[in-house]
């Protein structure tokens, strides 16, 4: 460690004081950030961009971000025992994903320092929230299949088509877009990525009412949208090359180094009754098979933390394979969907509640199991990550696929007709 670096020992004492001092406990909407009507949401969002803002005052935003741009210059070991002392703690929940990883870690490493300098100290001080728009009504998980398209026009790009499950991209800021600019060439290598303010002329955000009543998502429509070439990310074209990191910082979410969140509160924790609760109020604390599903609940959520703590150590050492990543997104995935189930089977007859109130009362599961799946679509599906995994961390052969090396142009779309 260099000799002008803070001791991560000394670091932690004074992120323990600091935030003793200045953050209260943690609230519920921190973790799970259901609101019950919009204008709550918007109270929300003001309160992590209040949130954020004391985080950058008080010198501890971007602890790994480069100091030139407003950040501490300081290691994923600060940022760790950061997150560790902020276990308990009220944080800027709605600022770490996606606005930290992915969208802010790829505009650090692909962003011209233009870019860097106009946007970075922004984030770092809570004015800009951003989300990543790479879903497509057509395309599923192929996310090199890309339709929306960006036309130059003299210094100006013209985007026309559109995004969809975009995380509340009806409050946010900015995004960042991929889109395809050559159709004459294989889907992976016409495609080429923008920064894009939302809230402008030929933009349309329509909200997507999920099972649950969730309307966080949104689907946008851009119609002759002008972007100046400036906001270009990368080459022309070689939107993959930034694609690919992009979606690694996607894969690893809350536990890159350069999110703030709390380290020690489990998702189930945070999200529910814990399973001895439900088993509790179900009256089956003494049932073997009941106890089964704790202790099977208990030992995911220890593998989960361990995974990741050992994934992002290989990974800020530098020597671990990135794609790893995709790992970490498939057991996440699978766990939390079996977290789920097992709270649904712990629940017993008043497993099939739905309301708040019935909740409360007997620790009814019924909703969140209906929306387990969940953790194996967004951000990445699961059967996306076990791809990555098989080709490009065991090695083992590649899918066939019918567009390889073939204009994206000439690749088939939709059922033929006639």
């Amino acid at each position: 460690m260099s000799d002008d670096i803070e001791s991560v020992e000394d670091f932690r004492l004074r992120a323990r004081q600091w935030i003793t001092e200045n953050f209260g406990p943690i609230q519920p909407w921190d973790l799970d950030q259901n609101c019950e009507n919009d204008e709550e949401e918007l109270v929300a969002v003001a309160r992590d961009r209040a949130l954020q803002r004391k985080l950058f005052d008080g010198g501890f935003a971007g602890l790994c971000f480069p100091r030139e741009y407003g950040g501490q210059g300081l290691t994923p070991a600060h940022q760790r025992a950061f997150n560790e002392e902020l276990a308990g703690h009220e944080f800027p929940s709605r600022f770490a994903v996606p606005t930290f990883s992915p969208c802010a870690a790829v505009l650090l490493e692909y962003g011209t320092p233009e870019q860097k300098a106009r946007h970075i100290p922004a984030i770092l001080k809570g004015e800009e929230v951003w989300v990543q728009m790479l879903s497509e009504p057509g395309g599923g998980s192929d996310v090199a299949g890309a339709t929306t398209a960006a036309v130059r026009d003299g210094d100006d790009w013209i985007l026309n088509g559109s995004k969809v499950w975009t995380s509340r991209a009806w409050w946010a800021d900015w995004g960042l877009c991929l889109a395809r600019t050559n159709w004459n060439v294989p889907k992976h290598q016409g495609l080429t990525v923008f920064l894009l303010p939302l809230h402008q002329p030929g933009i349309e955000i329509h909200r997507i009412e999920r099972l649950n009543g969730e309307s966080e998502a949104c689907q946008e429509f851009f119609s002759d949208v002008r972007i100046p070439d400036s906001d270009r990310m990368g080459e022309i074209d070689a939107g993959w090359t930034v694609g690919t990191r992009w979606m690694y910082h996607e894969r690893i979410g809350h536990n890159s180094p350069y999110v703030t969140r709390p380290i020690g509160l489990s998702g189930a924790a945070a999200e529910g009754p814990t399973p001895v609760a439900i088993a509790r109020k179900a009256g089956r604390l003494e049932d073997p098979a009941a106890q089964e599903l704790i202790g099977e609940a208990r030992a995911l959520e220890i593998v989960t933390h361990e995974l990741q703590r050992r994934l992002a150590a290989a990974a800020a050492s530098g020597k671990g394979n990135t794609d790893s990543s995709a790992i970490d997104r498939l057991f996440r995935g699978m766990a939390y969907a079996r977290q789920k189930t097992i709270a649904f089977d712990l629940a017993g007859s008043t497993a099939a509640g739905w309301t708040e109130e019935e909740e409360e009362a007997t620790g009814a599961q019924g909703m969140d199991f209906l929306m387990r799946q969940v953790s194996c679509i967004g951000g990445g599906t699961t059967e996306i990550a076990r791809n990555v995994i098989s080709e490009r961390v065991l090695g083992m052969p590649r899918e066939p696929s019918g567009d390889r090396n073939v204009p994206f142009r000439d690749v088939p779309r939709g059922p033929k007709r006639g």
